[in-house]
């Protein structure tokens, strides 16, 4: 087998003009690279053997371009740009914002940075270990600090000011790498002494928008323009393509291409000239722009066969059994120390380990809490699972989900629908599963496990479960039932 590096570039902010990129791509071309990937942290990823690796070194340092190889000590700075204009527009964040943070930086920071618009859900806000989010007040942004290898996330005593991003994110960085600082009010203490900011007090808590992922694939109309989404089933992008690509962006004046968190790419700004252009290419290279949306929500780790394999497997199967994924992303984690984006979360581990031997590996799934991806904390779902009971357990969640979703869209109608008056009798505490609705009212009982008329729910023995699906008894959810009469049935 011949070795090879895996080299990563980053593309700060995931943005890329054409020509820098098409300088990487000749390089990897020359050095025999055929395809690059893009990485959930915006960065432009690629395999290159041994023998080959001098040339693309060469090419690289002579036009000044930064690389990484087998190491990630220097993570890409995240930004929501990709989305900006074709997703979501923020009420003061625009394009020339972004590059005004991204200008701030006058270094390249060893800890993981996200710059994000509050309106958007397309990238996440929280995966980074400084996330400075868009506030309300122009000009001005949330910082919450996330510790390395942790989940816990606590908000900056203050707003900073978009041209003091890059310079406070420095010193902060710099204290929490020293270790000199142990826990929050320290951290922000000793960055008080070391740097003078321009900045509001963080007076009112972050609104976060409720989790869509919108489908980014194709051609799609914004303005009077045309935006077109990339998605490879595989994560590879062929060269050739790419090349091709950067030679319209230059012929057409366009600026920017895009690199999304989901590895995908997004090129703004297509004029309605120009579009049959890019069909051709697309046919050209025999590149499909019609995947289904329930293949786009899916995050995999940098570099790994194992996760993408996987991802196909479940999407296989998502497909074959028609099942509704809308509203939900995934995240296959196959590294102890790694990190997805996902409101489900799928975890490999071994189930034995021998020193540094794995052997038997089995999945544990965890969703997050409320199914909102960008919250910190997981919740375990099914633990030790072998891989051949991976679909069905998702089936499992998947129906959870939803049939939460519905309750929660009818206690909202219930609640506005004031049209029909009607007179609530006391309400009625029962105890439903969570995935086939199967009910236990305690003034029944349940006949079928013999437990007698008037038995509550506490008093239910520990091994008791669903009548219908055998769900455990820690699946039941407390559920109000209110008996309701109309005046109108009354009266009649």
């Amino acid at each position: 087998m011949r070795d090879y590096y895996n080299v990563k570039i980053n593309l700060p902010g995931g943005i890329a003009s054409p020509g820098y990129l098409k300088d990487i791509l000749t390089a990897a071309w020359n050095a025999n690279v055929r395809k690059v990937r893009f990485g959930s942290r915006q960065q432009l990823l690629m395999s290159v053997f041994y023998e080959d690796m001098r040339f693309l070194e060469k090419d690289l340092k002579k036009s000044g371009i930064f690389y990484e190889m087998n190491t990630d000590r220097q993570p890409n700075i995240v930004s929501s740009y990709c989305g900006e204009e074709v997703f979501r527009t923020g009420q003061w964040l625009d394009a020339n914002e972004y590059h005004s943070v991204l200008d701030t930086f006058d270094y390249d920071p060893a800890l993981k940075i996200n710059i994000s618009d509050s309106n958007q859900s397309f990238t996440p806000f929280f995966t980074g270990n400084l996330n400075f989010v868009s506030s309300p007040e122009p000009h001005f942004w949330y910082l919450y600090v996330r510790n390395k290898q942790t989940n816990t996330v606590y908000k900056w005593n203050d707003l900073v000011y978009t041209n003091e991003i890059g310079r406070v994110a420095k010193v902060i960085e710099d204290c929490m790498l020293s270790g000199e600082c142990c826990g929050e009010e320290s951290l922000y203490e000793a960055v008080q002494r070391k740097v003078r900011y321009v900045s509001q007090p963080a007076t009112h808590d972050l609104e976060l928008p409720s989790f869509t992922l919108p489908y980014y694939e194709g051609f799609n109309r914004y303005e009077s323009r045309t935006w077109l989404g990339l998605y490879r089933r595989d994560e590879q992008f062929p060269i050739e393509f790419l090349l091709d690509a950067c030679a319209l962006c230059l012929k057409t004046r366009i600026g920017e291409i895009c690199i999304t968190p989901w590895k995908s790419l997004v090129i703004k700004g297509i004029e309605d000239q120009y579009r049959a252009d890019w069909s051709n290419i697309l046919g050209k290279h025999n590149i499909n722009v019609r995947h289904a949306a329930n293949e786009l929500a899916w995050q995999t780790e940098d570099h790994n066969e194992d996760g993408a394999a996987l991802k196909n497997d479940l999407i296989h199967y998502f497909d074959k059994n028609d099942m509704r994924t809308f509203g939900l992303c995934f995240g296959i984690q196959t590294k102890a120390k790694s990190e997805v984006f996902g409101s489900v979360l799928i975890k490999k581990r071994p189930l034995l380990q021998i020193g540094q031997l794995a052997m038997f590996h089995v999945y544990d799934i965890y969703y997050t809490e409320n199914f909102n991806p960008n919250s910190r904390t997981q919740l375990l779902f099914e633990k030790g699972l072998f891989k051949i009971h991976l679909p069905a357990q998702l089936e499992k969640l998947c129906r959870r989900f939803n049939n939460q979703r519905s309750r929660e869209n009818l206690r909202s109608l219930a609640l506005e629908n004031d049209d029909l008056k009607t007179i609530v009798k006391p309400v009625t505490l029962v105890y439903q599963c969570m995935d086939c609705f199967t009910v236990y009212d305690p003034e029944f009982g349940d006949a079928a496990q013999e437990i007698l008329p008037g038995t509550s729910f506490d008093a239910l023995p520990e091994t008791y479960c669903c009548s219908t699906c055998d769900n455990a008894k820690s699946a039941l959810m407390p559920v109000e039932l209110n008996k309701t009469a109309s005046f109108e049935s009354i009266g009649s």
